[in-house]
């Protein structure tokens, strides 16, 4: 995946296209029409910080992606750009090596690098849900993961694979599990006005920087099509003791940057740690635009500080 050619990420399957690295399959009508063209005029803006950047040579350390480079589309793209850091190839002589993989599961073993280089991610190798659950546990004590040919009541089941959206409600006991699916309890995040909320937190450092409250219909909790995402902080939407749950998961788990998918239970007010990814796609779709930049630039502030210091 180190062409440039965009198009070469995807192929037409069945009337859906089919994101070869991780088998998410898109179905083509207007709404992702519309997922475009936000999206340009996103890449846009970005594309014009880039351009200031390399006028002013404003470049902060170097930094290479092993074994795959992001495409535009993901949030590490475009904060490494606003934040000044200069794309390499050869992973030996960047200050900073980030593992890029879009794979659930990974053995990537960190290429070889210069003395005092970051070597980011490279510690995060499964980020299946029966991993995530077994993180979120370890960090907060409390039991996401159920068996479900025991537990009786309402459950989620969902694939383990990254990025699937494929979740569903079921009731428990069952007589036989599904090979590749994980069980969960159900997590019930529904806010006034029929929509759930899920706290996407992106993390830099294993340390959350900014949330997404991306919310959509009930009916549709399990997909990625949300009516509202709005742009919060940390501590608007998570107490200092949560803030420190989520900072041991991604410890726990080995995730230097990425997102993590935090919701909160209605009846305790607890949360619940149910997804992580080391490849985030950044803003979502349904953030203003103003939005998208802001949190673009709060990112790559906390990315430049905490990696990236200024070249002296």
């Amino acid at each position: 995946m180190s062409g440039r050619m965009w198009i070469s990420d995807f192929k037409i399957e069945e009337g859906v296209i089919l994101v070869k690295k991780t088998g998410a399959r898109i179905v083509p009508d207007l709404a992702l029409v519309h997922s475009i063209f936000t999206w340009f005029c996103f890449y846009f803006f970005v594309q014009t910080w880039r351009t200031w950047r390399l006028i002013t040579g404003h470049k902060r350390p170097t930094m290479a992606f092993f074994p795959d480079k992001p495409r535009p589309w993901y949030f590490i793209w475009s904060v490494m750009h606003v934040s000044g850091a200069k794309l390499v190839e050869d992973a030996a002589t960047a200050d900073i090596v980030m593992q890029f993989d879009d794979s659930t599961e990974t053995c990537n073993a960190p290429p070889r690098v210069k003395p005092g280089a970051r070597v980011l991610n490279f510690g995060c190798t499964d980020i299946s849900k029966s991993r995530v659950a077994e993180a979120f546990e370890a960090a907060s004590g409390d039991t996401l993961a159920v068996d479900p040919l025991t537990y009786t009541g309402r459950m989620v089941e969902k694939a383990e694979a990254n990025a699937a959206h494929d979740g569903r409600v079921i009731e428990g006991p069952l007589d036989e599990a599904v090979p590749g699916k994980a069980y969960q309890r159900l997590i019930d995040n529904e806010i006034p006005g029929g929509l759930v909320e899920d706290l996407r937190c992106c993390l830099v450092g294993g340390t959350p920087i900014i949330v997404f409250r991306k919310r959509r219909p009930l009916a549709r909790r399990f997909l990625n099509e949300n009516v509202e995402v709005l742009l919060d902080e940390p501590k608007n939407c998570y107490s200092q003791d949560e803030i420190r749950v989520i900072e041991r998961f991604a410890a726990e788990i080995g995730l230097d940057w990425g997102g993590v998918d935090v919701l909160r239970d209605r009846a305790t007010g607890r949360i619940y740690i149910v997804d992580a990814n080391k490849t985030d796609m950044g803003p979502p779709v349904a953030l203003k635009l103003g939005g998208k930049l802001r949190a673009t630039r709060r990112m790559a502030r906390a990315f430049a500080e905490t990696f990236a210091p200024k070249k002296r």
